[in-house]
C-alpha cells in the first residue's frame, strides 16, 4: 500500500528531508488553503445571486440555475481527465496552472454576454476544481508527518469551509451592490492571489517516479477505490438532500423570515469549519472507524430534521450539526490515497467528482420527495436513506478488506 508521501522524492525518510518538509508545511498549506477558499467562494456564491443573473441574462431563475449544474458537470468531467493528462507534470506547476484556469474562468464569466456563453464558461471554470483539491491534498499530506496526514488535508479543505462563512457573504454583498459580475471578478482576483502564493510557498516537487497517464488509470481497476467513491457519492448525498431545500424549510415549516435565513446558514458554515477540523483529527487517530462513526452520525443528524424543523432553536442547532457532516471529507480523501496504490492523483481528484455526484443525487431525490407531496421535512428521511446507503457501501468495503487480508495470511 502506497501512502501519500510518495508525492515527494525518495529521500523523504532522511532527517534532512523531514526538516525540509516541516519548513515548507505552513507556507504551502496557507497557499493551498487560499486556493481552496477561492474555489469555495466561486462555487457557492452564484446560489445567492441567481435572481440578478437571471434578470441580466434574460432568463428565468430556474434556467439561471443551470449555470450551477454546468459548473458541477465541469468538476465531474475535469477531475479524472486533467488528473490523467497532467500525471507527469511537476506538482507546483500543475497547481498553478489549475488555479490560473479557475481564475481565467471567473474573469471570463464576469464578461459573459449571454446565457449559453455563461453556461459554457461555468463548465470550463469547474474543470480544474477536483484535480486542484486532489493534488493539493496529496501535497499537504506529503509535507505532514505520517500520523498527521488527515489533519493536513483538513487544513487545506478549511479554505473551502471558511468560504461559506466569509468568502460567499462578501462576494454576494459585492454582487448585490455592484452587480453579479463583480462577484466573479472578486473570485478571479482571489484565485490570482493563490497562484502567486503557491508559486512562493509550495515546494517545487516533481511528479512521483514513473508517473504516467496509464498508471493513473490503474486506480480504476481497484475495487476499494470504487467503494470509497461510492461512500462519498451515496453516503454524503444526505447532506445535500436537506441543504438544497433548507431555505424553504426554514421559511415554510419553521416560520422564519427571509432576512433571518442567512444567520441560520452561517451556523451551517460554522458547523462545516469545526466538523472539517474535528473529522481530520479523528481520521489521524483511527481512519476506518472514523468513517463508520461519521456515517452513523449523519443518520442521527438527518433523522432529527423532521422533528426539529417546527422549532426555531432546535432547527438552528440541527442546521449547525448538519454542517458537521463534512467531517467525513478528510477521512475519505486519505482512504482514497491509501487504496489507490501508485495512482493517487486520479483517485484523490475523483473524490471531488464523487462529492459533486452526491450533490446532484441528494438534491434530485430530495426534490422528488417534495414534488410527490411529502413536504419539506421529507428531505430529512431521504437523507437518512442515503446515509444508510453509504453505510452499506462502507460495510462492503470492510468485508472485502478483511477477506483480502485473510487470503494474504493464508498464502503467507
Amino acid at each position: 500500500m502506497t501512502s501519500a508521501t510518495s508525492v515527494l522524492p525518495d529521500a523523504v525518510s532522511t532527517p534532512d528531508a523531514a526538516s525540509d518538509r516541516e519548513r515548507h508545511f505552513w507556507p504551502a498549506v496557507w497557499a493551498l488553503g487560499v486556493g481552496s477558499f477561492a474555489i469555495g467562494t466561486g462555487e457557492f456564491v452564484i446560489m445567492g445571486l441567481l435572481p440578478e443573473v437571471a434578470q441580466d441574462l434574460g432568463v428565468t431563475i430556474p434556467q439561471a440555475g443551470h449555470v450551477i449544474t454546468a459548473y458541477a458537470m465541469g468538476v465531474v468531467i475535469g477531475a479524472p481527465v486533467l488528473a490523467v493528462l497532467a500525471a507527469e507534470w511537476p506538482r507546483r506547476a500543475l497547481l498553478i496552472a489549475l488555479m490560473a484556469l479557475f481564475a481565467a474562468g471567473n474573469f471570463a464569466s464576469a464578461c459573459a454576454p449571454g446565457y449559453v456563453t455563461m453556461n459554457l464558461l461555468r463548465l470550463m471554470t469547474g474543470l480544474p476544481h477536483g484535480t486542484y483539491f486532489g493534488v493539493a491534498a496529496l501535497m499537504a499530506a506529503s509535507l505532514a508527518p505520517p500520523n498527521r496526514r488527515a489533519s493536513a488535508v483538513g487544513l487545506v479543505m478549511s479554505g473551502l469551509t471558511l468560504a461559506t462563512l466569509a468568502g460567499v457573504p462578501l462576494a454576494a454583498w459585492l454582487g448585490q451592490h455592484l452587480g453579479w459580475r463583480a462577484a466573479f471578478v472578486l473570485v478571479g482576483a482571489i484565485a490570482a492571489l493563490a497562484c502567486a502564493l503557491i508559486r512562493r510557498g509550495v515546494p517545487d516537487v516533481p511528479a512521483a517516479h514513473g508517473a504516467s497517464p496509464l498508471r493513473e488509470l490503474g486506480a480504476l481497476a481497484r475495487p476499494q477505490v470504487w467503494l470509497t467513491l461510492g461512500i462519498s457519492a451515496i453516503g454524503f448525498g444526505g447532506l445535500f438532500a436537506v441543504f438544497s431545500y433548507v431555505k424553504p424549510l426554514l421559511t415554510e415549516v419553521t416560520g422564519l423570515s427571509v432576512d433571518s435565513v442567512p444567520l441560520v446558514l452561517a451556523l451551517f458554515g460554522l458547523g462545516m469549519v469545526l466538523g472539517n477540523l474535528a473529522g481530520a483529527r479523528l481520521a489521524d487517530k483511527a481512519l476506518m472507524p472514523t468513517i463508520g462513526w461519521l456515517l452513523a452520525w449523519s443518520v442521527l443528524v438527518l433523522a432529527a430534521i423532521p422533528f426539529t424543523a417546527p422549532y426555531t432553536i432546535a432547527i438552528c442547532v440541527n442546521v449547525f450539526l448538519l454542517g458537521t457532516i463534512v467531517a467525513i471529507g478528510p477521512a475519505l480523501q486519505i482512504r482514497l490515497m491509501d487504496t489507490a496504490g501508485d495512482a493517487q492523483t486520479l483517485a484523490a481528484a475523483l473524490n471531488h467528482s464523487a462529492f459533486n455526484t452526491a450533490n446532484a443525487l441528494g438534491a434530485w431525490l430530495g426534490g422528488v420527495a417534495i414534488a410527490t407531496g411529502h413536504g419539506w421535512t421529507s428531505t430529512g428521511w431521504v437523507g437518512v436513506l442515503l446515509a444508510f446507503g453509504g453505510i452499506a457501501v462502507f460495510g462492503a468495503s470492510l468485508w472485502m478488506q478483511r477477506r483480502m487480508r485473510a487470503r494474504g495470511e493464508a498464502h503467507a
